[in-house]
């Protein structure tokens, strides 16, 4: 292994460790009603979705990417919804096929009518 791939595998085991240790903070910061053991497996499966990638260049941006990420995060320039989406949703929602979202429609009693005149 090289100089440069062992630096980069530092760097993303110290990002990993810099999320991994934030996630009952992100929890307390958010008041994400999960507990911070869920944060951790989502965050861990979100490194483990780029553990195929072999190339140097790629591998710096996700490095960068995910070190912004964790700033955003930290500073609580994101909402909670972001949170949720990013780290929790994949996992929880199942994805909607074309015939469930057709079938669910709109509500037609919810719409108010335009004032007639």
């Amino acid at each position: 292994m090289s100089a440069s791939r062992q630096h980069q595998a530092f760097r993303v085991r110290e990002l990993y460790r810099d999320w991994y240790r934030s996630a009952p903070e992100i929890c307390a910061l958010y008041a994400l009603n999960v507990s911070p053991n869920v944060v951790r497996a989502a965050i861990r499966r979100q490194f483990e979705a780029n553990l195929h990638i072999e190339d140097a260049g790629a591998i710096e941006r996700l490095i960068l990417k995910g070190r912004q990420s964790y700033q955003e995060t930290m500073n609580c320039w994101m909402q909670e919804p972001h949170i949720m989406g990013i780290l929790l949703k994949p996992q929880l929602q199942q994805p909607r096929t074309f015939m469930q979202k057709f079938l669910e429609g709109r509500d037609e009693e919810a719409v108010i009518p335009a004032a007639s005149t």
